[in-house]
Formats: structure tokens, C-alpha cells, sequence
């Protein structure tokens, strides 16, 4: 009973307790002794949350008045003599009701918030709308983005900071680069190479070409235009056209609630969202590159990340095990064999949105055809869902160096962040259905987007940006 697992699994136990005597206590109207248990609940958990925190157990001496002023509680409730088997039938019926209020919640607010983060909003059509005439229209544009690219040196220059982000958003593109570019001790030094689709190909174009980002150079490219990018080498691309697949995520046909509505959207079968994999092909010159999400913001120098040494492995990224959900069983199907026999379902996950990948490294270890390997397995959809994470975990498996936590922040789209974290965050992801350029973005996080909009702009202006 000394041991540190034991002390917190002591703990664990007397939070699950109390928590149901809060019931009870509320149940009886005896509100200030649900508080009391309520309070010393939050310090204990306080004390579980320091503990993961900083990746070593708790030790008898600094749980020792948790786990007594707990128990004191605990010997309390059990002395108020509830009448505990009317107490479990009314808590069996209220529990049933709030089930199955919680269910028909639930599922509301998943296919309302599915529909609202889907939507495109008016501003950033018209942007794109105006970008794209602008494009075609001025024939100056191509002249100013040639001159700014000064020829394909710095593209291809491995001494230089390579950058990538792979998004059909402009605006979030925008303020990704204009982050960087604000917050790099050496902007010229900076490449960023933005691949988008030929619907936003123009648009992307005059608006780098129009816009300047302290010195940063600045690439799109297309990926329409990769002519190894074919059905024969991609497994998406082949499951595209797959008359079930088609059924599956375009069809609109219920399942009968089997499948939560954020699994069937056919945004995850996006090539722009599977190109990550595909990044020394895309790149073929490049030795490294620091990967970025559209949704995240940067407020720190990175040309540190340039200088990590990952050990060998591939991929550097920030861990997310902090709590369970972010461990490899709850992304992956452990009742499949293959699953079960290759890896460990406690691995720690890993964040994608900010990765340092070693591009001579992942070709010497052919990720990319590990990556093909998982995907033809799971035509089916048996050993995952959909997204890119779960494809990115098998694939990076073994491969993946961890990063400072202080790298890549993520929650800001859908939770609520530790103030220090932010402030202290190099890389801020708004993961998550609220993003800041939605009605739906989390109104106190938003500011911190914001201010890499420059909203006096002119096209902003008649778009109705604000």
C-alpha cells in the first residue's frame, strides 16, 4: 500500500466515491456538503493532474493530507445514514432520463457543428472571387511574383528555413506565413511552400504577389500539376474510385447513427489532407522541413527547430498523452490482429499541425511506402475511421522524436488552454471544429488570430472583412 501506484490509485478510487456522494448529497438538498466533497474532489485532482504533468508519481508525503482530508469526507457521508436503496432507484431513473437527454444532445450539436465548421463563409468566397479575376486580369501580378521569387535559388537552398503548408484557405495561409515572417529573428531566411488546388491556384498566387511578408520567400504550387500523383500510386486516389467509398462519404445516406457524421466527411479523403505523406516527393531537393497546419499561429522565432537533433528518427513532434484519450487505443481498432500484433496500445500519440520531418532520413527509411502499406490494409475502414492522424501514428511508429511541449499548443478550436501555455506556446493550433475565421471560433482566442489579419486592406475591406 506504499508504493506510488498505489497512492494513486487510492486517489482515483476516493474521487470516484466522493463523486457519487455529491450526487446523494445534492439528491438530499445538502448543498454545502456537496461543495465540501466538490472542492477536496478538484485538489485531489489537482495533485493526478501535477503529477502527469511532470512524468514522475506521486509520493506518499505529498498526498498524504489529500488522501486524509479525503477520507474524513468520505466516513462523513457514510455517517449521514442516507437511505441508499431509495436513493439508487431514484438515481437509476434519473440517470436514464439524463441519458437520454444527452443522447438526442449530443447528436444535434455533432451534426450542427459538423455543418458549421464545413461552411465557407461569405468574406472568404469573395476574397477568393476577387483574387482569382485579379489574377487574370493584371498581367503585372506574374511579373511582381517572379521578381520577389529571385529565380528558384532560395526554393532549393538547404541552408535556408523550409516551411510548408498544404490548405485551399487563403486567408489562413495569410496569417500563417505573417505570423512566421512577424515573429522570425531572420525573415529572410524564411521559404514558405504553400500547395493548394487549381480552384485557388490563382487567387493564392496574386495574393502573395501582392502582399509582403518581411522578406519571406514565398512558393505555390499546385498539386493538379504532380504528375506522379495518380490512382495507380495513391491509395486515396484509389479509393476515390471505389463505388462503396463513393457511397460512404458522398451519398448523404444515414447509417442508422453507426458512424458519428465528423467520420463521413469526405473533406478526410482530401488530397491537400494526404500530402503530407508525400512531402520528399513533393520537395524532392529538400533535406529538411517544418510542416505547419493552416489553423495554427506562430509568436515565436522557429528557427530553432532547425537545429534539433531527432536521433535518427523522421518525424519530430509534440506528445499528447497527457490523458488516455490520447494514447494509440483510442485511435486504432485493437480487436483487429494487425493492429494488435504491431503496436502498443499505450503509445504515446503525437500531434500533427507542427512536425520537423528529416527528409533523408524518411526516404532512407521509406515512410511513404509504410504509409501505402497501412492504407491498402484498411480499404475496409476496420483498423481506423478516417483522418490522417490514425494513418500518421502506424506510420511514424518508432519514428517519431518528441518535442517540448512548448513547440505546439494545441486546443485553442475546441477548449479551454492554460493561459501560460499560451503565453509560452512557439506554434498555437486552433484543432477543433471553432476556428477563428468562423462565427463559431471561441471569441476569447480569437484576438490572437486577428491580429496577423490586416483588415484596412482594400480587398479586405470590400469583402466585409472585419
Amino acid at each position: 500500500m506504499l508504493s506510488p501506484d498505489s497512492v494513486t490509485r487510492q486517489l482515483n478510487d476516493q474521487i470516484s466515491l466522493a463523486k457519487s456522494f455529491v450526487v446523494i448529497a445534492k439528491e438530499s438538498n445538502n448543498l454545502q456538503f456537496a461543495w465540501e466533497l466538490s472542492a477536496q474532489i478538484r485538489n485531489s485532482q489537482i495533485l493526478l493532474s501535477n503529477a502527469a504533468t511532470r512524468r514522475t508519481p506521486l509520493t506518499i508525503r505529498e498526498s498524504e493530507t489529500a488522501i486524509r482530508d479525503m477520507a474524513l469526507l468520505l466516513v462523513q457521508a457514510q455517517q449521514l445514514h442516507y437511505d441508499s436503496s431509495t436513493m439508487i432507484m431514484k438515481l437509476k431513473a434519473k440517470i436514464q432520463t439524463l441519458e437520454e437527454q444527452v443522447g438526442s444532445a449530443s447528436e444535434k450539436s455533432s451534426k450542427y457543428g459538423q455543418i458549421a465548421a464545413e461552411e465557407v463563409p461569405k468574406s472568404l468566397y469573395c476574397l477568393g472571387v476577387r483574387l482569382t479575376t485579379e489574377w487574370f486580369k493584371n498581367r503585372n501580378l506574374l511579373k511582381k511574383l517572379n521578381e520577389k521569387m529571385e529565380a528558384e535559388a532560395k526554393i532549393k537552398d538547404n541552408n535556408l528555413h523550409h516551411f510548408c503548408v498544404f490548405s485551399d484557405n487563403i486567408l489562413a495561409s495569410s496569417v500563417v506565413v505573417n505570423s512566421t515572417a512577424l515573429n522570425s529573428e531572420n525573415p529572410e531566411m524564411v521559404v514558405f511552400h504553400l500547395v493548394t488546388d487549381e480552384v485557388n491556384y490563382g487567387a493564392m498566387k496574386a495574393w502573395f504577389a501582392l502582399n509582403s511578408f518581411q522578406g519571406v520567400t514565398v512558393e505555390v504550387q499546385k498539386f493538379e500539376d504532380f504528375t506522379w500523383l495518380n490512382a495507380s500510386y495513391v491509395p486515396v486516389l484509389k479509393q476515390l474510385q471505389d463505388s462503396e467509398t463513393k457511397n460512404y462519404y458522398f451519398s448523404g445516406i444515414n447509417d442508422g447513427g453507426k458512424t458519428p457524421i465528423k467520420f463521413r466527411n469526405p473533406k478526410y479523403l482530401s488530397m491537400l489532407n494526404h500530402l503530407r505523406f508525400y512531402i520528399p516527393e513533393v520537395f524532392p531537393a529538400l533535406k529538411k522541413v517544418v510542416f505547419l497546419d493552416d489553423d495554427v499561429v506562430v509568436q515565436k522565432d522557429l528557427s530553432g527547430l532547425f537545429s534539433l537533433d531527432l536521433n535518427g528518427n523522421v518525424n519530430g513532434a509534440v506528445e499528447t498523452c497527457m490523458e488516455t484519450f490520447h494514447r494509440y487505443h483510442k485511435y486504432l481498432n485493437y480487436s483487429h490482429p494487425l493492429i494488435r500484433s504491431h503496436f502498443d496500445p499505450d503509445a504515446c500519440g503525437w500531434a500533427f499541425g507542427m512536425n520537423v520531418f528529416d527528409l533523408v532520413q524518411w526516404r532512407k527509411s521509406n515512410v511513404t511506402g509504410i504509409y501505402h502499406y497501412w492504407q491498402e490494409k484498411n480499404l475496409d475502414r476496420t483498423l481506423w475511421k478516417l483522418g490522417t492522424l490514425p494513418p500518421g501514428l502506424l506510420t511514424f511508429y518508432g519514428l517519431t522524436e518528441p518535442l517540448d511541449s512548448s513547440w505546439h499548443v494545441l486546443g485553442l478550436g475546441y477548449t479551454n488552454v492554460d493561459p501560460q501555455l499560451i503565453e509560452n506556446g512557439a506554434v498555437l493550433h486552433f484543432n477543433g471544429n471553432s476556428k477563428p475565421w468562423l462565427k463559431i471560433g471561441i471569441e476569447k482566442y480569437k484576438p490572437i488570430w486577428d491580429k496577423y489579419v490586416d483588415y484596412t486592406h482594400p480587398l479586405m475591406q470590400q469583402c466585409n472583412f472585419h
